[in-house]
């Protein structure tokens, strides 16, 4: 089972066992965050929203907060000058652990899942 969530204004296809990148969301590593801005549920049974599945949820923990690498930008005119810049984008890391469909069904992560065993104690 899959679902397609909005998470600080972006769409995202997460599953149990998926690790996304967002924007930096102001949260503590391990904290746990639920999301209910659920647009879509797949799998055997699909379920669209119009335009949220009511009852559906995603349960994720983050991992990570960090910077990505750095972009560098030229800019450049005819003549003498020329300007380099760079930036570096904050995002939090999250490990998709439960999906919830608004039909009761549900699923989580497994025990023996790699991401699991390295992040859930």
């Amino acid at each position: 089972m899959y679902g397609i969530v909005e998470i600080k204004g972006h769409q995202y296809r997460v599953g149990p066992g998926d690790i996304v990148d967002v924007e930096r969301i102001e949260a503590e590593v391990g904290a746990k965050l639920e999301f209910d801005q659920v647009l879509f549920i797949g799998g055997e049974e699909t379920q669209v929203g119009a335009p949220v599945v009511k009852g559906a949820k995603v349960t994720a923990q983050v991992v990570l907060q960090d910077k990505s690498r750095k972009i560098l930008m030229m800019k450049r005119r005819p003549g003498a000058w020329r300007k380099r810049k760079g930036h570096r984008q904050c995002f939090t890391a999250l490990l998709i652990t439960g999906l919830e469909a608004g039909n009761g069904k549900s699923e989580k992560i497994a025990k023996d899942h790699k991401w699991a065993q390295k992040y859930l104690k």
